[in-house]
């Protein structure tokens, strides 16, 4: 594990599940609909989003992070910025190195600088993208498993890098449907071997493999579109998951999971939830 040099940040996550102590977010001060990037915000643009009440829920889930032991980063807000609320997607932490997204879209470029400019402040390490395209919301990490979305945001060649850099890991490319963002919106891992999907948003042979790694909880196509399988695991079995999504949240609870219900409404009108706006920095085993 790697500290800087004042002792106060650590890298170090080896899967979604472990006790999660300091996480990177970003408040929803400007979030807007403007650009329409996913079906979600297509079928949300009219209405918009309320930021008062976005603001509210963002503010009861990181009340809700700090109450389970989370040290909670926030990133400064641009008024031109209206995705930065999403940080999962301007990085990522594979084992004891943080890598900084290549983002897809130009209208979300600058929110990787912004975190760029913070690692620097505090002298943390990092790895960029440059070559190709990849975003923190396609990697999903198992300890020795690593499975990554090869979607519009992220290309083989940044798989193919990975692999490079981590020759022991297992990393397997997880095809999306093309109008599925990334592959926290239709897959994401728990404890105990258990894992949430939504079989119908990959092809069938990646979903066999999954299958055959996995206790697998699927989701329904309404439950998708509600973010199901965009929980946050915090550690020790809680799950922080949406109050809408009640026929999952009691699957999980049979399965013994703590559901922390936390309403984020306003805010999965963009098409992205709890994992989607958080940056884990480090996870460890309780």
């Amino acid at each position: 594990m790697i500290r800087n040099e004042k002792d106060k940040y650590m890298i170090h996550c080896q899967n979604e599940y472990d006790s999660l102590h300091q996480v990177i977010v970003v408040p929803p001060d400007y979030m807007k609909i403007t650009t329409v990037i996913n079906e979600t915000q297509a079928y949300y643009a009219k209405e918009n989003i309320n930021i008062k009440k976005a603001t509210e829920q963002h503010q009861f889930f990181i009340e809700t992070l700090k109450k389970n032991g989370t040290e909670v980063i926030s990133l400064p807000t641009k008024s031109h910025l209206n995705e930065q609320v999403f940080t999962r997607d301007i990085g990522f932490t594979l084992d004891n190195k943080l890598f900084v997204s290549n983002m897809e879209r130009d209208i979300r470029k600058e929110e990787t600088e912004l975190l760029k400019n913070w690692l620097h402040d505090k002298q943390l390490d990092y790895i960029s993208f440059t070559d190709t395209s990849i975003e923190g919301g396609d990697v999903i990490i198992d300890n020795d498993l690593i499975w990554i979305g090869l979607s519009q945001r992220t290309k083989q060649a940044a798989i193919d890098y990975l692999r490079k850099q981590f020759p022991h890991l297992e990393i397997t490319a997880i095809p999306l449907r093309e109008d599925i963002l990334h592959l926290d919106c239709v897959f994401n891992i728990l404890e105990d071997k258990h894992a949430l999907i939504y079989p119908d948003g990959m092809n069938e042979t990646a979903y066999q493999v999954l299958k055959e790694q996995y206790t697998l909880v699927e989701v329904t196509k309404e439950e998708q579109f509600n973010m199901a399988p965009n929980v946050l695991s915090i550690g020790n079995k809680k799950v922080i998951s949406l109050p809408e999504n009640n026929r999952v949240n009691q699957q999980l609870k049979e399965l013994g999971y703590h559901v922390l219900e936390v309403p984020f409404s306003e805010i999965i009108k963009s098409g992205g939830s709890f994992r989607c706006c958080t940056l884990p920095l480090y996870r460890t085993k309780s």
